[in-house]
């Protein structure tokens, strides 16, 4: 059977369960298509065909003999932060980690194998997933197949590269500033940034083996080419971390509808002190014509009533604070000193926060309290709260190649502080909502549009419905140019 590179997850099982096709020969494809289109993309740094083969063989065995697993026979790759048994841990190419193999699996990693699912390679990420690009000193840099002269985001930028191609039909990342969604919306896919306590966060990089981690607003979840397969790969990766399991059950709320028509959307303002690419402005404005056209309650709502900055000046000190503690010590430094000499209202924030104290952290934490309380009321009034994923869509290699504070993107022929990159990801990264991207058309150059459907917290499945509500009214992805075949 010759079978679609693009075909979705699901359908991909339900031909191994009709023994249309077998694992090996599915294997086999994705191994060769990697071959065959990977050189100029660079997404798939870590290969591991040989175990991949070998376990596909097993798979179809355990089908001839009844086995049927979730992921049974199915190959994916995942992000290279995550830990997988045997293979190198660099943490997006450090290179003082190039000689790092993994001797267990991740969290998300072990519920993959544990359902079937074969892993044939590892994706590309910038080091400790700290970046809009995905560049790192041991594996190089990974481009956008919409345009090889951009970025597909990051820090999940191998994973989308790699999905976006036909390479592997499932990924997962995390999402700790966008690294979900911002490359979903620069590939021209479906991401899921996860309710903040839905899934184990245990074995990415940065991060650790500690199974219950007290990191707040960094999490993990799935990216795919169809909404279906996004809600496949979140059932399966979401529950108590190891060890909670003993009393903790997730049982998260079906959606709240199963129309468009039901759906109460509030559409996210543009701000004048957020820059903003006019044509992302636009499709959330388009979305939300097409959306009240087909019944929906659609209206432009602020969540925070003005108080935005201020959220995301709270979101920018526990953020680097966090990830400052994590740095090495003379980045860290460095960050610091380009910080201070900011004259952006957002960039001194970034040095308060590495400066922080325990009292600081605390009281920060209490403001994000007061975000989420006010959060929680807002969506009692409304299903999804439709906003950009981040401030442009996918930008030129040669953008954001500064260091530190002081770096630049273009918006609308203008020069940004890439500061600005993380209000929009913020969203729902502070408060711990959910946060599901979509493929919500192109631009008139035909780079993909990516926008965010967020919703009430531990809801996930409202937003995901959501999304998969809009791919069966009005489409979703679609390949790259130069790689439909």
């Amino acid at each position: 059977m010759s079978v679609n590179p693009y075909a979705t997850a699901t359908e991909l099982l339900a031909a191994l369960d009709r023994r249309e096709v077998s694992s090996v020969d599915l294997t086999r494809m994705h191994i060769d298509r990697i071959g065959q289109i990977d050189g100029a993309i660079n997404a798939v740094v870590v290969r591991d065909f040989e175990r991949a083969l070998a376990a596909a063989q097993a798979a179809d065995d355990a089908r001839a003999a009844g086995a049927n697993n979730q992921l049974l026979g199915l190959p994916m790759t995942v992000k290279d932060g995550f830990f997988v048994d045997g293979l190198p841990a660099t943490g997006g190419g450090i290179p003082e980690r190039a000689d790092e193999i993994a001797d267990w699996d991740s969290a998300a990693v072990a519920a993959i194998k544990g359902a079937g699912g074969i892993i044939i390679g590892k994706t590309n990420m910038p080091p400790y997933a700290a970046d809009h690009k995905s560049d790192n000193p041991l594996y190089g840099c990974t481009s956008n197949p919409w345009d090889l002269t951009r970025t597909p985001g990051g820090s999940s930028g191998g994973a989308a590269a790699a999905l976006a191609t036909g390479m592997t039909p499932l990924e997962i990342g995390g999402d700790y500033a966008g690294s979900i969604r911002v490359p979903s919306a620069f590939c021209g896919l479906f991401g899921h940034k996860s309710s903040e306590t839905a899934l184990p966060r245990s074995g990415h990089f940065p991060g650790g083996k500690h199974q219950n981690a007290a990191f707040a607003m960094a999490v993990q979840g799935p990216l795919a080419r169809s909404a279906g397969d996004l809600e496949l790969l979140f059932n399966l990766m979401s529950g108590p971390a190891a060890g909670e399991d003993i009393a903790w059950r997730l049982d998260l709320p079906a959606p709240r509808t199963e129309r468009l028509a039901d759906l109460r959307v509030a559409l996210l303002p543009r701000f004048d002190w957020l820059p903003l690419n006019d044509e992302i402005a636009g499709a959330v404005e388009h979305w939300g014509a097409r959306l009240a056209a087909a019944g929906a309650t659609v209206a432009t709502v602020d969540p925070f009533d003005g108080d935005f900055p201020a959220y995301f000046k709270t979101y920018l000190r526990i953020l680097f604070s966090q990830a400052g503690a994590e740095s090495p010590p003379e980045e860290a430094e460095a960050f610091r000193d380009e910080a201070r000499q900011g004259d952006d209202q957002f960039v001194p924030t970034i040095a308060e926060a590495f400066a922080a104290n325990v009292g600081d952290y605390l009281r920060w934490f209490a403001e994000r309290e007061v975000y989420r309380e006010r959060l929680a009321h807002f969506f009692r009034a409304w299903d999804i709260l439709l906003a950009p994923c981040t401030l442009t869509n996918a930008f030129p290699h040669d953008e954001l190649i500064e260091e530190h504070a002081t770096r630049y993107v273009t918006v609308n022929g203008e020069p940004v502080r890439s500061v600005y990159m993380f209000p929009y990801p913020a969203l729902c990264n502070l408060s711990g909502h959910p946060g599901t991207a979509f493929p919500s058309g192109q631009t008139a150059a035909g780079l993909p549009l990516g926008l965010q459907a967020i919703g009430p917290y531990l809801e996930d499945r409202t937003t995901l419905r959501f999304a998969a509500l809009v791919e069966e009214a009005f489409g979703g992805f679609v390949p790259p140019v130069g790689y439909r075949t």
